[in-house]
């Protein structure tokens, strides 16, 4: 009667061991959100991440802004996948998704981990990896954290926040940050998607009407990822020091003044990168604002490595 019991009590645990090795065969479940044609999706630490594959040769990966998604990069595209390969993803919780902003798991970091296992997944090898504001800031921590899949880094003014001095500027930014998070959360809750669109611009000084209906988009698109509070990653100059591979900054010749002094900060880390590129006639997202010139200066550098 025992061995019965002790034979049964074997089998159940061999079936459950059964199952649950089936179960991460299977992996995630898939996206209960449509994917747009001629997407494709990775599933990277329990997540299917979407992302545009063009072109061919070597790997160059594209880290869009906030509150942006792949489509940001549709002046680049076209033109550089002539001659790399090229992955625009759509990072963790963001369009084609529609986040509503609950959850623990929207972190530069997390992102950073998600395109590293996305890099080794798709058997990439090294990477041009390219950064665009926060966007930026994933890619300094990529390098950072896994510096065997960088072959060249792109910062397109990339927010490099963690690495700026601790001054009442810095406090006053912070706290901001936190506070349009806040913000954004509570409108979601009282007015929907076009009231915390609304107001996170008007908090901006801009108007809701007069922004680009691209930008429009995206913030509506993306809303959810909105109620971030500003967490930029937690790089130091020890880790920029470290790095060993070509790195190329650049500027919008309209932006603030705040990106000019991340760029140079970084420098001050690492004195042997080089002065950024000044793209001309425009700002903050200069890929869009300026494509021929950035598109030119990009390829021109890819091409040296």
């Amino acid at each position: 009667m025992v061995m019965k019991k002790s034979v049964k009590i074997l089998l159940i645990m061999l079936m459950l061991m059964g199952l649950a090795s089936c179960a991460s065969l299977r992996g995630a479940p898939p996206p209960t959100w449509p994917i747009p044609e001629g997407m494709k999706t990775v599933e990277v630490n329990g997540y299917h991440m979407a992302y545009q594959e063009a072109g061919s040769g070597i790997p160059l990966v594209l880290l869009h802004a906030h509150p942006e998604d792949y489509r940001t990069w549709d002046t680049l595209v076209p033109v550089l996948s002539k001659s790399y390969r090229i992955f625009a993803v759509s990072l963790r919780h963001y369009y084609p998704e529609k986040w509503n902003g609950v959850g623990d798991d929207f972190s530069v970091a997390q992102h950073a981990s998600d395109i590293a296992a996305m890099i080794k997944k798709l058997n990439l090898g090294k990477v041009h990896l390219l950064g665009n504001s926060r966007g930026g800031s994933i890619a300094v921590t990529v390098a950072s954290l896994h510096p065997e899949v960088i072959r060249t880094l792109v910062l397109e003014e990339a927010n490099l926040e963690p690495l700026m001095p601790e001054t009442p500027e810095k406090q006053k930014r912070v706290a901001e940050g936190k506070a349009r998070g806040d913000n954004v959360r509570a409108n979601l809750a009282a007015g929907g998607p076009e009231k915390a669109g609304r107001e996170l611009w008007a908090s901006r000084k801009q108007d809701w009407e007069k922004i680009s209906a691209r930008l429009k988009r995206a913030t509506l698109d993306n809303i959810g990822t909105l109620t971030d509070t500003g967490e930029r990653g937690k790089f130091t100059c020890a880790d920029i020091q470290k790095f060993n591979f070509p790195i190329m900054l650049l500027n919008g010749e309209r932006s603030g003044k705040l990106y000019v002094e991340m760029n140079t900060v970084i420098r001050q880390c690492k004195s042997d990168i080089p002065a950024p590129i000044i793209v001309p006639k425009a700002g903050h997202w200069m890929h869009y604002q300026n494509p021929e010139f950035f598109n030119k200066v990009l390829l021109d550098f890819l091409n040296q490595h």
